[in-house]
């Protein structure tokens, strides 16, 4: 079975989800629904659910408890506890590459650095470079282009 989520689902739903968190519909402590459950809920496969739990756990509103499940964090593990660990990392290059963007730095149309090109000036993995280029797409200051790269998009409807 083919299913066809468009590009950047996973944000929207990890929009919703932290709107629930913040919002105090989830509270510290509670267990985050199960991926099935966000899946069926929102109509999307399961790894477009892991992809948007991913961003919250970045973000450092939720984290994996062993045995449990994802539950969400309290505020002292919200800031400076276990979330300023490596999943932060694509963060800041995505942030990096953001303010290159929207400076001029690297203008529309112009290819953003390879994968390769982040792993040796940043010192991170394949993986996390990785992330933080796709965290760029699906805000939409990113376009890829199969087989080409990634290049700041030419449109002026990119989001911030």
């Amino acid at each position: 079975m083919s299913r066809t989520t468009p590009w950047g689902t996973y944000h929207q739903i990890a929009d919703a989800l932290r709107g629930r968190i913040t919002g105090g519909d989830l509270a510290p402590g509670d267990a985050v629904p199960s991926e099935a459950a966000v899946g069926q809920e929102f109509g999307v496969a399961r790894t477009t659910v892991r992809r948007a739990l991913a961003v919250l756990e970045a973000d450092g509103l939720i984290k994996s408890v062993p045995g449990t499940g994802r539950v969400v964090c309290s505020p002292e593990e919200q800031v400076g506890g276990v979330t300023d660990t490596p999943p932060a990392q694509y963060r800041r290059i995505a942030a990096d590459l953001r303010e290159q963007i929207t400076s001029g730095a690297l203008a529309p149309g112009e290819a953003l650095p390879s994968e390769a090109a982040i792993v040796r000036e940043y010192g991170v993995s394949r993986g996390t470079a990785r992330q933080a280029l796709s965290d760029l797409e699906g805000t939409g200051l990113v376009v890829a282009i199969h087989g080409k790269g990634r290049f700041v998009r030419e449109s002026g409807a990119a989001a911030s």
